[in-house]
């Protein structure tokens, strides 16, 4: 393989220089101490407050200070409230309030749905706009759906997701990022992903940028039925080709390319996984392929139904004896989501990971746009094009490739603060590639892949 200087058409005539040395990929310190910030024992305690609440189902209680989803969220908003006292009140704390209409059969009357949202505004101009979201559901049920007063603690399901979108708030709130970050605990989940469908529909109408979404859920058991722990991987479930009817003719160009792997969504998971396993040793993102596991769903897919990349955090192996349960012991079996059962210090693992990832991103140029390789010449070359970001931080660019049937990124070429880029001896027929953009600090946005360019 050979790497050309970079080229550019400039008045018509080619121009080629060597490219401007690539930021230091080096681990950000400022990140390292938000990762390391992340307390086990303040998410053991947070879980253990939620789950006190007796039940957090969207219908509960709203009226009282101790029992019912009411309180659940007045206590959520004091504490980011809490968090922004402690980090000189940059953080934005609101309830999202929305009637929801009838939606039979676990909402027959409808009701009030109220998500509670934390934003952190982004300090640069350039990319105060570009807005990444991290949730976690923090409405609980038991085993009847419709059940609003048995005890349903929710401690895992999920819990583990709410506490641990409190505690990234609380090592990231203090810092400063490029962009935008919304942190969100949102409501009627098991009803039907109301509180988040609510959420990225209105973005959608209002036309904000959602360059990514996490969901936490169910992050926090280590245990299976079997006895067996494990504690050494966290699942990420990343769905693949948008399901637009009809499709646009970008979608059709890129599959018809073999770009059904390359679509936002996967290629956020793939940037989550690089950069959650540089940051968190010992710890492996396992990317799963589909939007969510069988027979359930998550607050990612109105997101991805919206249009925006949205993935979904999931621990190794479920407990189902401790999802959907009333509380009791049958034969022998102890029912329910106890909080005896969430692992806070694997709760903590994954909160890392995200922590790691949403600074990286938050930080990051935006992904590239305009992202095309030249289609006009038979050649065993490969030159892409895009064009050029806002950001007064960027460095320039980096082209990824990898072979066609590999998950995940192999090669690497920067190519410096230019807008065109031919790598030598590298054929577009035999692999995929992808467009990174890399501020001067080393951040570097997900990869972009390249749709033909058939000249003009």
């Amino acid at each position: 393989m050979r790497i050309t200087p970079f080229s550019a058409l400039l008045g018509g005539l080619l121009v080629t220089s060597c490219p401007a040395t690539e930021p230091d990929s080096r681990l950000d310190p400022d990140i390292e101490f938000m990762v390391r910030h992340i307390s086990p024992a303040r998410l053991k305690t947070d879980v253990y407050t939620l789950a006190g609440f007796h039940t957090r189902h969207t219908l509960s209680e709203t009226e009282s200070d101790t029992r019912g989803i009411g309180a659940a969220r007045r206590w959520i908003k004091a504490e980011f409230k809490k968090i922004s006292a402690d980090t000189g009140g940059r953080l934005q704390v609101a309830f999202d309030r929305f009637q929801q209409p009838p939606t039979p059969p676990r909402l027959p009357a409808g009701a009030e749905i109220v998500n509670v949202v934390a934003t952190l505004p982004g300090s640069q101009p350039e990319s105060v706009n570009r807005i990444y979201v991290v949730s976690g559901h923090y409405d609980s049920r038991s085993l009847g759906i419709m059940d609003t007063a048995t005890y349903a603690p929710g401690a895992n399901d999920d819990g583990s997701g709410t506490v641990a979108v409190l505690e990234l708030a609380r090592a990231m709130a203090g810092h400063t990022f490029d962009a935008t970050i919304v942190f969100m605990a949102v409501a009627s989940e098991e009803q039907g992903l109301n509180g988040a469908r609510h959420w990225a529909d209105t973005a959608k109408a209002a036309d904000r940028h959602i360059a990514g979404m996490f969901t936490n859920d169910i992050i926090g058991n280590t245990l299976d039925e079997d006895g067996k722990r494990d504690a050494s991987h966290v699942r990420l479930f990343a769905s693949g080709v948008p399901t637009d009817n009809p499709m646009s003719a970008e979608v059709l160009a890129q599959i018809r390319t073999g770009g059904e792997n390359d679509f936002p969504t996967r290629q956020l998971a793939r940037h989550i996984k690089e950069v959650g396993e540089r940051y968190v040793d010992d710890f492996e993102v396992r990317i799963v392929y589909r939007l969510d596991r069988y027979l359930r769903g998550g607050d990612h897919a109105p997101f991805v139904a919206a249009g925006y990349p949205a993935v979904r955090f999931t621990e190794p192996k479920e407990y189902f004896a401790h999802q959907h349960q009333d509380v009791r012991v049958e034969d022998g079996i102890q029912f329910g989501d106890l909080p005896e059962f969430v692992d806070a210090d694997y709760v903590a693992q994954v909160a890392r990971v995200n922590a790691a990832a949403l600074a990286t991103l938050a930080r990051a140029p935006a992904a590239p746009t305009g992202v095309q390789i030249e289609a006009v010449a038979l050649t065993n070359d490969s030159t892409l094009r895009w064009d050029r970001g806002p950001e007064p931080d960027l460095a320039g660019y980096r082209i990824v490739w990898r072979e066609t049937t590999s998950a995940f990124w192999e090669h690497h070429a920067w190519a410096g603060d230019v807008t065109r880029f031919t790598i030598a001896d590298v054929s577009k027929d035999n692999v995929i590639f992808g467009v990174q953009a890399v501020d001067v600090d080393g951040h570097a946005s997900p990869a972009v892949y390249p749709t033909p360019w058939r000249g003009r």
